[in-house]
């Protein structure tokens, strides 16, 4: 854990909300889909895979945006920053937007996916590339490469 300088804080733009991150990550991620493009106005979201217990809020209350299904879609209440994804059937993570981690400069994203959808343009440094989501028994060794390779924090 320590090589991970955690615990992590975040928080919205306009810092209405806050979160703190204890547990190390399991997965970073660029996604191209056209959901994510249009959720972000990007070409992509950047996200971190969080264990459930080791994400808290610990200000102010996040509503449900985006869209309204099974995978629900956190933002701040006042700006409208999207900052976490709790995806379907999978109730043991949360999908943290990186980018509103207070320190998010040494994130990078290990894997991209959907990029059936991407802008033709769109580059990321990712490691490993799916042209949607990864098959389920991918996740195991991309987990598993993710935090032996991965780039971490400085402390």
């Amino acid at each position: 854990m320590s090589d991970w300088n955690l615990p992590w804080k975040g928080g919205c733009r306009c810092g209405q909300v806050r979160f703190s991150v204890g547990a190390p990550p399991l997965l970073a991620a660029a996604c191209h889909c056209t959901g994510c493009q249009r959720m972000t106005a990007s070409a992509y979201s950047l996200s971190v895979a969080i264990p459930s217990e080791g994400f808290a809020v610990t200000q102010g209350e996040p509503v449900i945006g985006g869209l309204h299904g099974a995978s629900q879609h956190y933002f701040c209440p006042r700006c409208m920053s999207w900052l976490f994804t709790r995806p379907e059937s999978l109730d043991w993570l949360v999908n943290l937007r990186a980018t509103m981690l207070d320190d998010a400069g040494w994130f990078s994203p290990f894997v991209e996916m959907w990029t059936s959808e991407k802008l033709p343009w769109a580059m990321t440094p990712a490691v490993h590339s799916f042209a949607a989501l990864p098959a389920p028994e991918d996740f195991e060794g991309l987990i598993k490469a993710y935090g032996e390779e991965a780039r971490r924090p400085s402390g």
